[in-house]
């Protein structure tokens, strides 16, 4: 029951980023300007939707973990598998997230004030960068309990 109750997290966490990346562009500040195709079309835009494979591959990945807890395949391969694609994404996550915060510190508007965004994106990085040597702890044990 509680496998299925953090299946339905996962999900709904992955319903709620879906959302927000079609939804977020048409709010966005340089919008008011565009048509609706130029805006999904912009390069940051874009860029984040290209972030999002990440993201939504670890969300994945960790549904199938609670695939295999839940029918007591915790120390298979396939286990093994998914946390080491886990970490691997989180450090992508972690090196698009520092791109992006490059890109908007490079080409904000004059008259924006991007420090929001960059202290949010630095929070993010730590966050993602912790989370990976977290599951890299986590596959070690993993492993050594395999074999």
């Amino acid at each position: 029951m509680k496998f299925l109750f953090l299946q339905g997290i996962i999900v709904l966490i992955a319903g709620v980023v879906i959302t927000l990346l079609i939804l977020f562009p048409l709010t966005e500040g340089r919008a008011a300007r565009l048509d609706l195709i130029q805006i999904y079309l912009d390069f940051f835009i874009l860029y984040i939707y290209s972030g999002s494979f990440p993201f939504f591959d670890i969300l994945y990945r960790l549904y199938k973990l609670l695939e295999n807890s839940k029918q007591n395949e915790l120390y298979s391969q396939s286990t093994l598998n998914h946390v080491k694609r886990i970490k691997i994404q989180l450090r992508i996550l972690t090196g698009l997230i520092f791109g992006a915060c490059v890109y908007i510190a490079l080409f904000h508007h004059p008259e924006d004030d991007p420090a929001g965004f960059i202290g949010l994106s630095i929070l993010m990085m730590i966050m993602s960068f912790t989370l990976s040597f977290i599951v890299s702890f986590f596959e070690k044990k993993l492993h050594l309990r395999r074999y």
